[in-house]
Protein backbone atom coordinates (compact mmCIF):
# COMPACT_ATOMS: atom_id res chain seq x y z
CA UNK A 1 0.00 0.00 0.00
CA UNK A 2 1.27 3.48 -0.89
CA UNK A 3 2.04 5.73 2.07
CA UNK A 4 -0.57 8.55 1.98
CA UNK A 5 2.13 11.02 2.95
CA UNK A 6 3.91 10.30 -0.34
CA UNK A 7 0.91 11.19 -2.55
CA UNK A 8 0.95 14.97 -1.94
CA UNK A 9 4.67 15.07 -2.65
CA UNK A 10 4.20 13.06 -5.85
CA UNK A 11 1.34 15.29 -6.92
CA UNK A 12 3.38 18.42 -6.25
CA UNK A 13 6.26 17.01 -8.27
CA UNK A 14 3.97 16.22 -11.19
CA UNK A 15 2.43 19.71 -11.09
CA UNK A 16 5.88 21.32 -10.91
CA UNK A 17 7.08 19.26 -13.87
CA UNK A 18 4.03 20.30 -15.89
CA UNK A 19 4.56 23.94 -15.00
CA UNK A 20 8.21 23.77 -15.98
CA UNK A 21 7.32 22.05 -19.23
CA UNK A 22 4.63 24.65 -19.95
CA UNK A 23 7.03 27.51 -19.12
CA UNK A 24 9.72 26.08 -21.40
CA UNK A 25 7.21 25.63 -24.19
CA UNK A 26 5.95 29.17 -23.71
CA UNK A 27 9.47 30.55 -23.81
CA UNK A 28 10.25 28.56 -26.95
CA UNK A 29 6.98 29.56 -28.63
CA UNK A 30 7.48 33.20 -27.64
CA UNK A 31 10.43 33.67 -30.00
CA UNK A 32 9.29 35.41 -33.18
CA UNK A 33 12.63 36.87 -34.30
CA UNK A 34 16.31 36.00 -34.02
CA UNK A 35 18.99 38.69 -34.16
CA UNK A 36 22.39 37.08 -34.83
CA UNK A 37 25.48 39.23 -34.26
CA UNK A 38 29.06 38.27 -35.05
CA UNK A 39 31.64 40.47 -33.33
CA UNK A 40 34.63 39.23 -35.30
CA UNK A 41 37.63 38.55 -33.07
CA UNK A 42 35.60 38.50 -29.85
CA UNK A 43 37.14 35.98 -27.48
CA UNK A 44 35.31 34.37 -24.59
CA UNK A 45 37.91 36.14 -22.44
CA UNK A 46 36.91 39.51 -23.92
CA UNK A 47 33.27 38.89 -23.00
CA UNK A 48 34.13 37.88 -19.44
CA UNK A 49 36.39 40.87 -18.84
CA UNK A 50 34.03 43.39 -20.45
CA UNK A 51 30.91 42.23 -18.62
CA UNK A 52 32.77 42.22 -15.31
CA UNK A 53 34.25 45.69 -15.83
CA UNK A 54 31.14 47.25 -17.38
CA UNK A 55 28.06 46.06 -15.44
CA UNK A 56 25.81 48.62 -17.18
CA UNK A 57 26.92 47.61 -20.68
CA UNK A 58 24.83 45.97 -23.38
CA UNK A 59 26.84 42.77 -23.11
CA UNK A 60 26.20 42.72 -19.36
CA UNK A 61 22.46 43.22 -19.91
CA UNK A 62 22.34 40.41 -22.44
CA UNK A 63 24.25 38.11 -20.09
CA UNK A 64 21.93 38.90 -17.15
CA UNK A 65 19.08 37.16 -18.94
CA UNK A 66 21.04 34.85 -21.16
CA UNK A 67 23.23 31.81 -21.31
CA UNK A 68 26.93 32.49 -21.67
CA UNK A 69 28.84 29.62 -23.26
CA UNK A 70 32.38 30.27 -22.03
CA UNK A 71 33.92 27.27 -23.77
CA UNK A 72 32.58 27.83 -27.28
CA UNK A 73 34.86 27.05 -30.20
CA UNK A 74 34.64 27.74 -33.89
CA UNK A 75 35.02 24.71 -36.15
CA UNK A 76 38.52 24.33 -37.58
CA UNK A 77 39.67 26.30 -39.38
CA UNK A 78 38.82 29.76 -38.13
CA UNK A 79 38.71 32.00 -41.19
CA UNK A 80 35.73 34.33 -41.74
CA UNK A 81 34.05 32.15 -44.38
CA UNK A 82 33.95 28.85 -42.46
CA UNK A 83 33.28 30.84 -39.28
CA UNK A 84 30.16 32.50 -40.66
CA UNK A 85 29.01 29.39 -42.47
CA UNK A 86 29.17 27.49 -39.18
CA UNK A 87 26.72 29.99 -37.69
CA UNK A 88 24.26 29.90 -40.59
CA UNK A 89 24.53 26.32 -41.87
CA UNK A 90 25.27 24.26 -38.77
CA UNK A 91 28.34 22.76 -40.41
CA UNK A 92 32.04 22.91 -41.11
CA UNK A 93 34.08 22.82 -44.33
CA UNK A 94 33.20 19.12 -44.42
CA UNK A 95 29.80 20.10 -45.81
CA UNK A 96 30.14 23.79 -46.71
CA UNK A 97 33.25 23.23 -48.84
CA UNK A 98 34.86 26.59 -48.06
CA UNK A 99 37.98 26.80 -45.89
CA UNK A 100 39.07 30.36 -46.64
CA UNK A 101 37.91 33.42 -48.60
CA UNK A 102 40.81 32.69 -50.95
CA UNK A 103 41.24 28.95 -51.47
CA UNK A 104 41.40 26.36 -54.26
CA UNK A 105 39.22 23.97 -56.23
CA UNK A 106 40.54 21.25 -58.51
CA UNK A 107 37.59 21.61 -60.90
CA UNK A 108 37.44 25.41 -61.24
CA UNK A 109 38.94 27.58 -63.96
CA UNK A 110 40.45 31.05 -64.00
CA UNK A 111 38.06 34.00 -64.53
CA UNK A 112 39.77 34.71 -67.86
CA UNK A 113 39.21 31.13 -69.10
CA UNK A 114 35.67 31.79 -70.34
CA UNK A 115 35.42 28.48 -72.20
CA UNK A 116 36.77 26.34 -69.34
CA UNK A 117 39.41 24.96 -71.69
CA UNK A 118 42.10 22.59 -70.48
CA UNK A 119 42.43 20.88 -67.12
CA UNK A 120 40.48 22.10 -64.12
CA UNK A 121 42.16 23.56 -61.06
CA UNK A 122 42.34 27.17 -59.91
CA UNK A 123 42.20 29.49 -56.94
CA UNK A 124 38.82 30.56 -55.57
CA UNK A 125 39.03 34.27 -54.82
CA UNK A 126 36.05 35.59 -52.85
CA UNK A 127 37.36 38.75 -51.20
CA UNK A 128 37.17 42.50 -51.84
CA UNK A 129 38.97 42.09 -55.18
CA UNK A 130 35.84 40.67 -56.86
CA UNK A 131 33.88 43.91 -56.37
CA UNK A 132 32.87 46.23 -59.17
CA UNK A 133 34.86 49.48 -58.71
CA UNK A 134 34.47 52.94 -60.20
CA UNK A 135 37.36 55.03 -61.57
CA UNK A 136 38.04 56.41 -58.08
CA UNK A 137 38.62 52.87 -56.74
CA UNK A 138 35.44 52.95 -54.70
CA UNK A 139 33.50 49.70 -54.55
CA UNK A 140 29.97 49.82 -55.91
CA UNK A 141 29.07 47.15 -53.33
CA UNK A 142 28.21 44.59 -55.97
CA UNK A 143 30.14 41.67 -57.45
CA UNK A 144 31.83 41.97 -60.84
CA UNK A 145 31.05 38.61 -62.52
CA UNK A 146 34.10 38.91 -64.81
CA UNK A 147 36.31 38.47 -61.73
CA UNK A 148 34.71 35.23 -60.58
CA UNK A 149 36.19 31.74 -61.05
CA UNK A 150 34.43 29.57 -63.59
CA UNK A 151 33.27 25.97 -63.80
CA UNK A 152 31.36 23.65 -66.08
CA UNK A 153 27.73 23.34 -65.06
CA UNK A 154 25.66 20.15 -65.38
CA UNK A 155 24.92 21.02 -69.01
CA UNK A 156 28.56 21.55 -69.89
CA UNK A 157 28.34 25.35 -69.99
CA UNK A 158 31.27 27.40 -68.68
CA UNK A 159 29.70 29.66 -66.03
CA UNK A 160 30.87 32.15 -63.40
CA UNK A 161 30.78 30.86 -59.83
CA UNK A 162 29.23 33.27 -57.35
CA UNK A 163 30.02 32.74 -53.67
CA UNK A 164 26.56 31.30 -53.02
CA UNK A 165 27.16 28.80 -55.84
CA UNK A 166 30.30 27.54 -54.15
CA UNK A 167 28.84 26.24 -50.91
CA UNK A 168 27.61 22.69 -50.66
CA UNK A 169 24.89 23.12 -48.07
CA UNK A 170 21.85 25.29 -47.38
CA UNK A 171 21.53 28.13 -44.86
CA UNK A 172 19.11 29.14 -42.13
CA UNK A 173 18.02 32.02 -44.37
CA UNK A 174 16.83 29.60 -47.04
CA UNK A 175 14.93 27.53 -44.48
CA UNK A 176 13.28 30.56 -42.90
CA UNK A 177 12.40 32.11 -46.26
CA UNK A 178 10.90 28.82 -47.47
CA UNK A 179 8.64 28.92 -44.39
CA UNK A 180 7.39 32.36 -45.39
CA UNK A 181 9.70 34.37 -43.14
CA UNK A 182 11.48 37.59 -44.08
CA UNK A 183 15.30 37.48 -43.83
CA UNK A 184 18.13 40.03 -43.78
CA UNK A 185 21.91 40.10 -43.32
CA UNK A 186 24.68 42.74 -43.41
CA UNK A 187 28.40 42.03 -43.82
CA UNK A 188 31.75 43.49 -44.84
CA UNK A 189 32.14 42.46 -48.52
CA UNK A 190 29.73 41.80 -51.41
CA UNK A 191 31.31 38.31 -51.40
CA UNK A 192 29.07 37.56 -48.43
CA UNK A 193 26.48 36.81 -51.06
CA UNK A 194 27.39 33.30 -49.86
CA UNK A 195 24.77 33.54 -47.07
CA UNK A 196 22.09 33.30 -49.77
CA UNK A 197 22.90 29.60 -50.00
CA UNK A 198 22.88 27.43 -53.13
CA UNK A 199 19.47 28.76 -54.15
CA UNK A 200 20.92 32.26 -54.34
CA UNK A 201 17.72 33.56 -52.75
CA UNK A 202 18.02 32.97 -49.02
CA UNK A 203 18.32 36.61 -47.93
CA UNK A 204 15.55 39.05 -48.83
CA UNK A 205 17.57 42.09 -47.76
CA UNK A 206 21.35 41.70 -48.15
CA UNK A 207 23.52 44.74 -47.37
CA UNK A 208 27.28 44.58 -47.91
CA UNK A 209 29.05 47.95 -47.65
CA UNK A 210 32.65 47.24 -48.66
CA UNK A 211 35.12 47.82 -45.83
CA UNK A 212 38.28 47.45 -47.93
CA UNK A 213 38.54 49.16 -51.32
CA UNK A 214 41.29 47.74 -53.53
CA UNK A 215 43.46 50.68 -54.52
CA UNK A 216 41.27 53.01 -52.45
CA UNK A 217 40.38 53.69 -48.83
CA UNK A 218 40.98 50.70 -46.57
CA UNK A 219 38.89 51.33 -43.47
CA UNK A 220 40.71 48.58 -41.60
CA UNK A 221 43.84 50.73 -41.28
CA UNK A 222 42.00 52.65 -38.55
CA UNK A 223 39.70 51.42 -35.81
CA UNK A 224 37.74 54.70 -36.06
CA UNK A 225 37.09 54.29 -39.79
CA UNK A 226 36.23 50.64 -39.18
CA UNK A 227 33.70 51.59 -36.52
CA UNK A 228 32.19 54.11 -38.95
CA UNK A 229 31.80 51.32 -41.51
CA UNK A 230 30.25 49.10 -38.84
CA UNK A 231 27.78 51.86 -38.05
CA UNK A 232 26.37 51.67 -41.58
CA UNK A 233 25.34 48.09 -40.83
CA UNK A 234 24.09 49.02 -37.35
CA UNK A 235 21.75 51.57 -38.89
CA UNK A 236 20.57 48.89 -41.30
CA UNK A 237 19.68 46.64 -38.35
CA UNK A 238 17.81 49.44 -36.59
CA UNK A 239 15.88 50.20 -39.78
CA UNK A 240 14.95 46.53 -40.02
CA UNK A 241 13.86 46.43 -36.36
CA UNK A 242 11.58 49.33 -37.28
CA UNK A 243 10.05 47.21 -40.03
CA UNK A 244 11.88 48.91 -42.89
CA UNK A 245 14.40 47.75 -45.48
CA UNK A 246 18.08 48.20 -44.58
CA UNK A 247 18.14 51.62 -46.27
CA UNK A 248 14.90 52.73 -44.61
CA UNK A 249 13.17 53.24 -47.94
CA UNK A 250 10.46 50.61 -47.83
CA UNK A 251 8.28 48.83 -45.30
CA UNK A 252 9.54 45.29 -45.52
CA UNK A 253 8.46 44.04 -42.09
CA UNK A 254 10.68 42.93 -39.23
CA UNK A 255 12.83 39.99 -40.37
CA UNK A 256 12.29 36.63 -38.75
CA UNK A 257 16.05 36.13 -38.75
CA UNK A 258 18.57 38.90 -39.37
CA UNK A 259 21.92 40.17 -38.22
CA UNK A 260 25.35 41.56 -39.07
CA UNK A 261 29.05 41.35 -38.35
CA UNK A 262 31.23 43.89 -36.55
CA UNK A 263 34.86 44.53 -37.52
CA UNK A 264 35.87 47.13 -34.91
CA UNK A 265 37.12 44.60 -32.36
CA UNK A 266 38.97 42.50 -34.92
CA UNK A 267 40.76 45.54 -36.35
CA UNK A 268 41.52 46.82 -32.85
CA UNK A 269 43.18 43.48 -32.11
CA UNK A 270 45.22 43.38 -35.31
CA UNK A 271 46.66 46.85 -35.74
CA UNK A 272 50.29 47.28 -34.73
CA UNK A 273 49.60 51.03 -34.95
CA UNK A 274 46.20 52.61 -35.47
CA UNK A 275 45.82 54.72 -38.64
CA UNK A 276 49.48 54.03 -39.42
CA UNK A 277 49.25 55.52 -42.92
CA UNK A 278 47.01 58.48 -41.96
CA UNK A 279 44.44 57.25 -44.47
CA UNK A 280 41.50 57.77 -42.12
CA UNK A 281 40.92 61.49 -42.55
CA UNK A 282 37.89 61.33 -40.27
CA UNK A 283 39.89 60.02 -37.35
CA UNK A 284 38.46 62.14 -34.54
CA UNK A 285 40.01 60.51 -31.50
CA UNK A 286 43.62 61.72 -31.02
CA UNK A 287 44.07 59.54 -27.95
CA UNK A 288 44.22 56.40 -30.09
CA UNK A 289 45.46 57.78 -33.42
CA UNK A 290 48.88 56.23 -34.20
CA UNK A 291 48.75 54.18 -30.99
CA UNK A 292 49.33 50.41 -30.78
CA UNK A 293 46.38 48.04 -30.90
CA UNK A 294 45.94 44.54 -29.55
CA UNK A 295 46.39 43.50 -25.94
CA UNK A 296 48.90 44.80 -23.44
CA UNK A 297 49.51 41.46 -21.72
CA UNK A 298 48.72 37.76 -21.78
CA UNK A 299 45.76 38.27 -19.44
CA UNK A 300 43.82 39.99 -22.23
CA UNK A 301 44.01 43.60 -21.05
CA UNK A 302 42.94 45.62 -24.11
CA UNK A 303 45.01 48.49 -25.45
CA UNK A 304 43.29 51.86 -25.84
CA UNK A 305 42.75 51.08 -29.53
CA UNK A 306 41.08 47.75 -28.81
CA UNK A 307 39.13 49.23 -25.89
CA UNK A 308 37.71 51.79 -28.33
CA UNK A 309 36.55 49.00 -30.66
CA UNK A 310 34.96 47.09 -27.78
CA UNK A 311 33.22 50.18 -26.38
CA UNK A 312 31.80 51.31 -29.72
CA UNK A 313 30.60 47.81 -30.51
CA UNK A 314 28.88 47.56 -27.14
CA UNK A 315 27.24 50.94 -27.68
CA UNK A 316 25.94 49.70 -31.02
CA UNK A 317 24.50 46.61 -29.36
CA UNK A 318 22.83 48.88 -26.81
CA UNK A 319 21.20 50.86 -29.63
CA UNK A 320 19.75 47.62 -31.00
CA UNK A 321 18.37 46.70 -27.58
CA UNK A 322 16.73 50.12 -27.30
CA UNK A 323 15.23 49.78 -30.78
CA UNK A 324 13.82 46.33 -29.96
CA UNK A 325 12.29 47.65 -26.72
CA UNK A 326 10.81 50.67 -28.49
CA UNK A 327 9.10 48.38 -31.00
CA UNK A 328 7.91 45.98 -28.30
CA UNK A 329 10.06 43.20 -29.76
CA UNK A 330 12.63 42.62 -27.05
CA UNK A 331 10.72 39.86 -25.27
CA UNK A 332 10.02 38.01 -28.51
CA UNK A 333 13.56 38.24 -29.92
CA UNK A 334 16.36 35.76 -29.33
CA UNK A 335 19.50 37.92 -29.30
CA UNK A 336 22.69 35.97 -30.07
CA UNK A 337 26.16 37.52 -29.82
CA UNK A 338 29.15 35.46 -30.92
CA UNK A 339 32.03 35.61 -33.41
CA UNK A 340 33.03 34.07 -36.72
CA UNK A 341 36.55 33.70 -35.34
CA UNK A 342 38.91 34.78 -32.59
CA UNK A 343 42.37 36.22 -33.08
CA UNK A 344 45.84 35.22 -31.99
CA UNK A 345 48.03 35.74 -30.21
CA UNK A 346 46.47 37.46 -27.23
CA UNK A 347 49.83 37.70 -25.47
CA UNK A 348 51.89 40.34 -27.35
CA UNK A 349 55.23 38.75 -26.41
CA UNK A 350 54.23 35.70 -28.46
CA UNK A 351 54.05 37.60 -31.76
CA UNK A 352 56.40 36.11 -34.36
CA UNK A 353 56.30 37.21 -38.01
CA UNK A 354 59.06 35.26 -39.77
CA UNK A 355 57.79 35.66 -43.34
CA UNK A 356 55.53 33.77 -45.71
CA UNK A 357 55.52 30.01 -45.34
CA UNK A 358 56.79 29.16 -48.83
CA UNK A 359 59.61 31.70 -48.44
CA UNK A 360 60.71 30.00 -45.23
CA UNK A 361 60.70 26.64 -47.01
CA UNK A 362 62.77 28.17 -49.83
CA UNK A 363 65.47 29.12 -47.31
CA UNK A 364 66.02 25.54 -46.15
CA UNK A 365 69.43 24.11 -47.19
CA UNK A 366 67.96 21.48 -49.52
CA UNK A 367 65.09 23.61 -50.87
CA UNK A 368 66.46 23.51 -54.41
CA UNK A 369 66.89 19.73 -54.56
CA UNK A 370 64.33 18.11 -52.27
CA UNK A 371 61.22 17.05 -54.23
CA UNK A 372 58.89 18.02 -51.37
CA UNK A 373 60.34 21.52 -51.10
CA UNK A 374 60.12 21.92 -54.87
CA UNK A 375 56.48 20.82 -54.81
CA UNK A 376 55.69 23.51 -52.21
CA UNK A 377 57.56 26.15 -54.23
CA UNK A 378 55.68 25.21 -57.40
CA UNK A 379 52.33 25.51 -55.62
CA UNK A 380 53.26 28.85 -54.04
CA UNK A 381 54.48 30.33 -57.33
CA UNK A 382 51.40 29.28 -59.27
CA UNK A 383 49.32 32.27 -60.37
CA UNK A 384 46.52 30.50 -62.26
CA UNK A 385 45.66 27.05 -63.46
CA UNK A 386 45.94 23.51 -62.08
CA UNK A 387 49.34 23.86 -60.43
CA UNK A 388 48.33 24.08 -56.77
CA UNK A 389 48.19 26.89 -54.23
CA UNK A 390 49.56 27.92 -50.82
CA UNK A 391 47.46 30.10 -48.52
CA UNK A 392 49.00 31.35 -45.29
CA UNK A 393 48.28 33.54 -42.27
CA UNK A 394 48.52 31.96 -38.83
CA UNK A 395 48.01 28.71 -40.71
CA UNK A 396 49.31 27.33 -44.01
CA UNK A 397 47.02 25.48 -46.40
CA UNK A 398 48.77 23.60 -49.20
CA UNK A 399 47.14 22.26 -52.36
CA UNK A 400 49.69 20.28 -54.41
CA UNK A 401 49.75 19.84 -58.16
CA UNK A 402 50.80 16.22 -57.67
CA UNK A 403 48.67 14.90 -54.80
CA UNK A 404 50.73 11.72 -54.61
CA UNK A 405 53.42 13.91 -53.00
CA UNK A 406 51.24 14.74 -49.97
CA UNK A 407 52.77 12.31 -47.49
CA UNK A 408 56.29 13.12 -48.64
CA UNK A 409 55.58 16.84 -48.18
CA UNK A 410 54.10 16.26 -44.71
CA UNK A 411 57.13 14.20 -43.67
CA UNK A 412 59.49 16.86 -44.99
CA UNK A 413 57.71 19.62 -43.09
CA UNK A 414 57.71 17.58 -39.89
CA UNK A 415 61.44 17.04 -40.20
CA UNK A 416 61.92 20.81 -40.55
CA UNK A 417 59.43 21.85 -37.90
CA UNK A 418 61.90 24.05 -35.98
CA UNK A 419 63.07 26.40 -38.77
CA UNK A 420 59.49 26.57 -40.12
CA UNK A 421 57.98 27.34 -36.68
CA UNK A 422 55.59 24.41 -37.02
CA UNK A 423 53.53 23.05 -34.15
CA UNK A 424 51.62 20.40 -36.10
CA UNK A 425 51.38 19.11 -39.65
CA UNK A 426 48.06 17.64 -40.75
CA UNK A 427 48.37 15.29 -43.69
CA UNK A 428 47.30 11.82 -44.70
CA UNK A 429 45.30 9.90 -42.11
CA UNK A 430 45.59 12.68 -39.51
CA UNK A 431 44.12 15.27 -41.85
CA UNK A 432 41.21 12.98 -42.70
CA UNK A 433 40.27 12.81 -39.00
CA UNK A 434 39.20 16.46 -39.19
CA UNK A 435 38.52 17.13 -42.87
CA UNK A 436 37.42 15.39 -46.04
CA UNK A 437 39.81 13.17 -47.99
CA UNK A 438 41.73 15.45 -50.42
CA UNK A 439 41.77 12.64 -52.98
CA UNK A 440 37.96 12.60 -53.01
CA UNK A 441 37.14 16.23 -52.28
CA UNK A 442 38.17 18.99 -54.70
CA UNK A 443 38.45 21.68 -52.02
CA UNK A 444 40.35 20.05 -49.16
CA UNK A 445 44.07 20.94 -48.93
CA UNK A 446 46.57 18.11 -49.17
CA UNK A 447 48.49 19.41 -46.16
CA UNK A 448 47.58 21.85 -43.37
CA UNK A 449 50.25 23.42 -41.17
CA UNK A 450 49.46 24.82 -37.73
CA UNK A 451 52.39 27.00 -36.62
CA UNK A 452 53.61 27.53 -33.08
CA UNK A 453 51.20 29.79 -31.20
CA UNK A 454 51.85 33.44 -32.01
CA UNK A 455 53.46 32.77 -35.37
CA UNK A 456 51.95 34.61 -38.33
CA UNK A 457 53.38 33.70 -41.73
CA UNK A 458 53.79 37.27 -42.93
CA UNK A 459 56.27 40.12 -43.18
CA UNK A 460 53.58 42.74 -42.57
CA UNK A 461 54.46 45.45 -40.08
CA UNK A 462 50.84 46.62 -39.95
CA UNK A 463 49.32 43.74 -37.98
CA UNK A 464 50.26 41.85 -34.84
CA UNK A 465 47.43 39.30 -34.79
CA UNK A 466 45.57 37.12 -37.28
CA UNK A 467 43.05 34.33 -37.57
CA UNK A 468 42.43 31.31 -39.73
CA UNK A 469 44.27 28.65 -37.77
CA UNK A 470 43.31 25.99 -35.26
CA UNK A 471 44.76 27.56 -32.09
CA UNK A 472 42.81 28.30 -28.90
CA UNK A 473 43.13 32.05 -29.49
CA UNK A 474 41.66 31.67 -32.96
CA UNK A 475 38.80 29.40 -31.99
CA UNK A 476 37.66 30.18 -28.40
CA UNK A 477 35.02 32.83 -29.04
CA UNK A 478 32.34 34.58 -27.04
CA UNK A 479 28.80 33.22 -27.23
CA UNK A 480 25.76 34.65 -25.44
CA UNK A 481 22.22 33.50 -26.21
CA UNK A 482 19.84 36.00 -24.62
CA UNK A 483 16.14 36.62 -24.10
CA UNK A 484 14.27 38.19 -21.14
CA UNK A 485 12.60 34.82 -20.55
CA UNK A 486 15.93 33.14 -19.81
CA UNK A 487 17.75 32.97 -16.50
CA UNK A 488 21.40 33.96 -16.36
CA UNK A 489 23.79 31.03 -16.42
CA UNK A 490 27.27 30.10 -17.57
CA UNK A 491 27.80 26.85 -19.44
CA UNK A 492 31.39 25.63 -19.42
CA UNK A 493 30.64 22.43 -21.33
CA UNK A 494 32.43 22.56 -24.70
CA UNK A 495 30.20 23.65 -27.55
CA UNK A 496 30.86 24.68 -31.15
CA UNK A 497 29.46 27.68 -32.99
CA UNK A 498 27.92 25.42 -35.63
CA UNK A 499 25.31 24.60 -32.96
CA UNK A 500 23.97 28.15 -33.31
CA UNK A 501 22.23 27.39 -36.63
CA UNK A 502 20.02 24.51 -35.41
CA UNK A 503 19.37 26.49 -32.21
CA UNK A 504 17.99 29.39 -34.28
CA UNK A 505 15.64 27.16 -36.25
CA UNK A 506 14.51 25.34 -33.10
CA UNK A 507 13.75 28.67 -31.39
CA UNK A 508 11.61 29.73 -34.36
CA UNK A 509 9.68 26.46 -34.33
CA UNK A 510 11.37 25.19 -37.50
CA UNK A 511 13.04 21.82 -37.98
CA UNK A 512 16.85 21.94 -37.56
CA UNK A 513 17.00 18.84 -39.75
CA UNK A 514 16.05 21.11 -42.65
CA UNK A 515 19.75 21.99 -42.77
CA UNK A 516 21.87 19.56 -44.75
CA UNK A 517 24.92 20.18 -42.56
CA UNK A 518 22.93 19.41 -39.41
CA UNK A 519 21.86 16.07 -40.86
CA UNK A 520 25.27 15.08 -42.22
CA UNK A 521 27.44 16.34 -39.35
CA UNK A 522 24.96 15.42 -36.58
CA UNK A 523 24.96 18.97 -35.19
CA UNK A 524 22.77 19.41 -32.11
CA UNK A 525 21.01 22.38 -30.51
CA UNK A 526 22.98 24.29 -27.86
CA UNK A 527 22.52 22.83 -24.37
CA UNK A 528 20.58 24.34 -21.44
CA UNK A 529 18.02 26.14 -23.60
CA UNK A 530 14.22 25.60 -23.45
Amino acid sequence: MTDRRVLPALLAAVVLACLLSTTAAAQSGNIKHVLLISVDGLHALDVSRYVSSNPKSALAELSRHGITYSNARTPANSDSFPGLLALVTGGTPITSGLLYDVSYDRTFFDPTNTTCAGHGGNTIVFDESIDLYNQQNVSQNVIDPTKLPRRLDKNGNCVAVYPHDAIGTNTIFEVVRASGGHTAWADKHPAYDLVNGPSGKGVNDLYTPEITNVGGLDNTHSVVCTVENDQKKVQAIINEINGLSHDGHSAAGVPKVFGMNFQGVSVGQKLAKDNYDNSCVDDSDPTINQQPGGYTDGAGTPSAVLAYGLQKTDQALASMIVALKNQGLYDSTLFIVTAKHGQSPINPVKVNKPGHFADLVAKLPDAGTNPAAIAIANAANCATGPCGFVQDDDVALIWLQDQSMAQQVADYLNSNATPLFIDEVLGGAELKLKFNDPLKDNRTPDVIVQPIYGTIYTTSTAKNAEHGGLSFGDTNVGLIVSNPGLKASVVKTPVVTSQVAPTILHALGLDPQSLKSVRVEKTVVLPDLP
